[in-house]
């Protein structure tokens, strides 16, 4: 099966943690993952200026590992991002900003990124949000 993962939610909440469990199961099943996601709070999850304390998982680090050792397709909503200062390379000096947050294996991109995926895939799987 091929899943379409959208994540809504902020590093630290739960439903990020079973995004990537979900996620991490779908590919040891055997299934296929189209495309992951980041929306609203779920972008934190791409930002590596996350500081983690020292007694919780570090789920950025965890994501952006799971991202790139299985050359998965990790999609950040450029809206999303840009409202909250979460920025590539590109995108700060675009606005004179001095704090790059996100890089490689993320991509900033559109929600027309999350529409390509749920065509794509067989089902369309989301975590957190209201």
């Amino acid at each position: 099966m091929k899943f379409a993962i959208a994540l809504f939610s902020a590093a630290h909440a739960p439903s990020s943690r079973r995004a990537l469990l979900f996620a991490q199961a779908a590919l040891a099943g055997g299934h296929e993952i189209v495309r992951l996601f980041f929306y609203q709070d779920g972008v934190y999850n791409a930002c590596a200026s996350v500081v983690t304390p020292q007694d919780e998982q570090d789920l950025p680090q965890q994501w952006r590992t799971f991202v790139s050792d299985n050359q998965l397709d990790g999609v950040v909503c450029i809206a999303a991002a840009l409202r909250r200062g979460v920025l590539n390379e590109e995108e700060a000096q675009r606005y004179q900003r001095s704090a790059v947050s996100v890089e490689a294996p993320w991509a900033l991109s559109g929600l027309g990124q999350l529409h390509d995926a749920i065509q794509d895939a067989d089902r369309l799987i989301c975590f957190g949000g209201a």
